[in-house]
């Protein structure tokens, strides 16, 4: 019997932190299991903070939670493969190209892109992306391969720094997700989400050359993590639908990304330490994402998707009882958390009790918290959320079973 210490077997669920165990529920797909409460991404800040939330809250940290009633996080975070974005070693420089009088400046940015961006700001909005940096075989080689490296001593120096911190949040059982950036957010990242469609038909022999490099790397990285402990999740981050579906053609994700997608969950699987133990694999992608649902799941045996963009058609309810083991995340409607309190209890009391008597739901708005969504509703929100379950705080012991609205 293998050693239960969290990395060569699961830690007992009794000796988990409370929040972990509610997590790891989700995970399991129990019916009527408690809710675990948690949110993604703000752009409300400013504005609440003007409506009278504490200037002194900052979203993530303890008193966060115990303000909005949500779990601490109950994941630990292996980074190390990007996001919406390449993970270059080194980057390149930062600089500003372009100072324009209407108020915004054009920046060269650490990704090797030109970007259009409010003057001084750096993030709380959607910037324009001007320009990519692969252009053909030449930039991609003297840009941008060499910075995609596994054995950049730079590279080895955050991975090792990463391990202590890994291992004792294994042995603690911590559900363990890896991030990586996924394969045609890569290549968008890199070409363009224009320059891109061309090249798959100019140059396909590039964008293979560009997706080898990118599993290469991926796979080494993984490959160094699972030296240490067994990872309960690879984590994508994909992005690869908009308002009305896929950017690209079933064929071409077929083609293209797929290949490269199996043998990299494959190895990963290979890898486990606790071969017992389930490696999910989670896709995020905005927009409509139900015509790609089929494909990740041929492929990756992908079990685990977010945020379902309710603007974009995706309706969480439909979607559980159309994929029933699908694990799902996000999917609460932004615009209706932006009207009254009366829209925000009927939408939450149409999705909330049948997914909770499903299982697998992590209930939390479709694609981040906008500025529209007044602090009063917010507050109003998790207590219609979570009005059955109970919430633990970060020292794993449970708290109230019943929500209050804060007063502010």
């Amino acid at each position: 019997m293998e050693k239960e210490d969290g990395i060569h077997g699961m830690l007992p669920c009794g000796q988990m932190p409370l929040h972990v165990q509610k997590f790891r529920a989700v995970y399991e797909r129990k019916p009527n299991a408690p809710i675990y409460h948690t949110e993604g991404w703000y752009y409300c800040l400013d504005a609440w903070r003007e409506q009278g939330l504490p200037k002194n809250l900052e979203p993530g940290t303890d008193e966060w939670n115990e303000f909005f009633h949500f779990d601490p996080e109950a994941k630990h975070i292996i980074r190390g493969l990007g996001w919406v974005q390449a993970e270059y070693h080194p980057q390149f420089e930062e600089n500003v190209i372009e100072v324009r009088n209407d108020g915004t400046e054009l920046i060269q940015d650490f990704a090797g892109r030109k970007v259009l961006m409010f003057k001084g700001r750096r993030s709380g909005f959607m910037p324009e992306y001007v320009d990519h940096p692969v252009k053909d075989r030449q930039s991609w080689e003297e840009l941008i391969q060499w910075r995609l490296d596994f054995n950049n001593q730079d590279r080895q120096a955050d991975l090792a720094k990463a391990v202590q911190e890994m291992i004792a949040k294994a042995k603690r059982g911590y559900f363990m997700q890896q991030r990586a950036i996924g394969a045609y957010m890569y290549l968008r990242s890199l070409i363009g989400p224009e320059g891109l469609l061309y090249m798959f038909y100019d140059d396909p022999d590039l964008i293979h050359a560009c997706l080898q490099k990118w599993f290469d790397l991926s796979d080494a990285v993984i490959a160094e993590t699972q030296k240490h402990v067994s990872l309960d999740e690879i984590f994508f981050g994909e992005d690869i639908c908009y308002k009305s579906g896929p950017l690209i053609s079933p064929a071409m994700i077929e083609e293209f990304l797929m290949p490269h997608y199996s043998k990299l969950v494959k190895n990963a699987r290979r890898r486990q330490i606790d071969q017992q133990r389930p490696l999910h694999i989670q896709i995020d992608t905005d927009g409509q994402c139900m015509p790609v649902i089929p494909l990740y799941k041929k492929y990756l045996e992908m079990d685990v998707m977010s945020p379902f963009e309710a603007a974009s058609g995706c309706d969480v309810l439909q979607i559980g009882r159309d994929y029933p083991n699908l694990i799902m995340i996000h999917g609460i409607d932004k615009r209706i958390l932006a009207k009254s309190k009366e829209a925000i209890d009927t939408e939450l009391e149409r999705i909330i009790p049948p997914l909770k008597k499903r299982g697998g739901y992590i209930p939390a708005c479709d694609h981040g918290v906008p500025e529209e969504v007044s602090l009063e509703n917010y507050l109003h929100y998790p207590e219609k959320n979570g009005r059955t379950g109970w919430i633990s705080d970060s020292s794993g012991k449970p708290r109230e079973k019943t929500w209050k609205i804060k007063s502010i």
